[in-house]
């Protein structure tokens, strides 16, 4: 896996192969599969300064991070919640 930053102040749409898109907001990194690295548009976008490729599991220090702001995970179920009805059906 690969971390990458976008570097503008804007939300970028980031093609990736398969057809598929990530959506970064201002100043966020996220992480990409490395050959995806390899894209051609990810590439123009990383050339154009756009997107900066931070490395394998690199995190910038300090900064911002698509994940900070809390423990755990934001979606699924809480742990030691029951969910949906109980009894016979």
């Amino acid at each position: 896996m690969k971390t990458i930053r976008n570097t503008t102040q804007r939300s970028l749409s980031v093609p990736l192969p398969r057809g598929k898109k990530l959506f970064l907001g201002p100043l966020k990194v996220g992480e990409i599969a490395t050959p995806a690295a390899e894209h051609p548009p990810l590439k123009a976008m990383v050339e154009a300064g756009d997107l900066e490729i931070l490395g394998v599991g690199e995190r910038p220090l300090g900064g911002r991070d698509s994940r900070a702001g809390g423990s755990g995970s934001s979606q699924g179920h809480r742990p030691g919640l029951k969910s949906g009805r109980g009894g016979d059906r």
